[in-house]
């Protein structure tokens, strides 16, 4: 059974950082492309940032470039997102997600996802 959980969100100020991780079991971690989406109250979800199998290429939302970086450790088949000098406007509920292939992940469509977990900014 496979099983991906977000963990790391919480409260933080404005300009302030955090970093989420996700743990990914139950499937062979080097053969997904991951992901991080986010969505806040009354939007749509939206696609963070996301990593190929090997680590070689990542994506980022213009929202995000510059102040996010994702990473993963495919020996501890664990992702990460280190959030750095936080807005309000990044408050929402973050997902982790996996996917054989990226292109799906990318547009949003992706085999699995986690639970969630919540980062709130404030001002």
């Amino acid at each position: 059974q496979v099983q991906v959980v977000e963990s790391g969100g919480g409260l933080v100020q404005a300009g302030g950082s955090l970093k989420l991780s996700c743990t990914a079991s139950g499937l062979t971690f080097d053969d997904y492309a991951m992901g991080w989406f986010r969505q806040a109250p009354g939007k749509e979800r939206e696609g963070v940032s996301s990593i190929s199998r090997s680590g070689g290429s990542t994506y980022y939302a213009d929202s995000v470039k510059g102040r996010f970086t994702i990473s993963r450790d495919n020996a501890e088949n664990t992702l990460y997102l280190q959030m750095n000098s936080l807005k309000p406007e990044d408050t929402a509920m973050y997902y982790c997600a996996a996917d054989p292939l990226w292109a799906l992940l990318q547009r949003g469509r992706p085999k699995y996802w986690g639970q969630g977990t919540q980062v709130t900014v404030s001002s």
